[in-house]
């Protein structure tokens, strides 16, 4: 009885002091939840976790002042963070995320307006011009300056509330070359020009919205006959039925981007998800689900026509389009917006 006491003790004393199998991989995800979000989690999360038998956490609202709380305790919770151009300036100045080599990420096939040293490009989406198919029956408004056009095309219009891609509309509207715009509102008389074709078309705006789905419900009530708003929210009020019609004759292109927050627990884990974010044939799958373009153009040939429509990065479009300049708007966004709010409350 004794020596099997002895025995089942030391058996249990083993176990015990034995190691415990290593766990599952894993990496936490923090994006801005929505069809965006669910959209990532379909083309790239769920396949990279099958493939990899990584687990991808979800999580939300990655706020640069939540990242900065978690960077400056030392207390990280999250890997891989999303944002657009403006949230990788304002990360970069407070040191958040880490630089992206090329040893680190494949960004070959990326496109080199799209780059920058402190994310991987996910998405390109665009500012463009939205209209009421019920307003315009023969055909809207095509190019900036038919935006700004109000005796062409009358009616009422909605712009976004912030300076970013307005105000490199109005340049282009007042003629100046899209590889001028940002050599432009460089000076102080080139900011005061943008800002003063905006003034010239404050009588004919309602609406200075906030929101991104904002100027879809203004066309679709008949609030305004047009508005400058995102492609995919656009595409998003043509999909469920909407009289909106976009025009692609001109348009401010921008970013999306995945960041790796500086201390991530999991870095391991999130290069990989990076690197397979990246790659060509999973961009491609990226457009199945949102109305967002592909950063690679090797990604095009694998996408099919119709969904290729939808796109605001096919070659022919980006030919028309002005990149958002990030470097600029980090250095000049805070003057800028206090300039531009100032002219919108006069």
């Amino acid at each position: 009885m004794m020596q099997k006491t002895f025995t089942a003790i030391l058996a249990a004393t083993v176990l015990a002091s034995a190691p415990l199998a290593a766990s599952a991989e894993e990496m936490v995800f923090a994006s801005w939840g929505g069809a965006y979000q669910a959209a990532i989690k379909q083309a790239w999360i769920e396949p990279f976790s099958a493939e990899t038998s990584i687990d991808v956490i979800d999580d939300t609202e990655p706020e640069v002042a939540r990242i900065r709380g978690m960077v400056d305790t030392g207390s990280v919770e999250w890997d891989v963070v999303t944002g657009g151009g403006s949230t990788v300036m304002q990360g970069v100045q407070y040191g958040l995320f880490e630089k992206i080599t090329d040893e680190m990420v494949d960004q070959s096939k990326v496109l080199p307006e799209a780059r920058t040293d402190y994310g991987v490009p996910s998405e390109i989406f665009s500012t463009v011009i939205g209209y009421s198919k019920d307003a315009f029956p023969n055909g809207g408004p095509k190019t900036f300056a038919d935006f700004w056009d109000v005796k062409k095309f009358p009616g009422k219009r909605t712009l976004p509330n912030k300076p970013s891609t307005v105000l490199e509309a109005a340049l282009l509207a007042d003629g100046v070359a899209p590889a001028d715009v940002y050599k432009t509102l460089s000076t102080e008389e080139g900011l005061k020009r943008a800002l003063d074709k905006v003034a010239e078309l404050k009588p004919e705006v309602s609406v200075w919205w906030s929101s991104g789905a904002q100027p879809v419900q203004a066309i679709g009530s008949g609030e305004v006959v047009m508005a400058l708003g995102w492609n995919g929210r656009f595409q998003a009020g043509i999909d469920e039925g909407l009289p909106i019609e976009m025009s692609w004759d001109e348009s401010i292109a921008q970013v999306g981007y995945f960041m790796l927050v500086k201390g991530a627990p999991n870095r391991d884990a999130a290069l990989k998800f990076l690197n397979y974010i990246a790659q060509p044939q999973h961009q491609a799958e990226f457009s199945k689900y949102v109305a967002y373009g592909p950063t690679t153009p090797d990604a095009l040939p694998l996408i099919d026509a119709e969904r290729t429509a939808r796109l605001p990065s096919t070659t022919e479009r980006l030919s028309h389009a002005v990149f958002s300049d990030i470097d600029f708007w980090a250095k000049n966004s805070v003057a800028v917006s206090e300039k531009y709010t100032a002219m919108m409350q006069q």
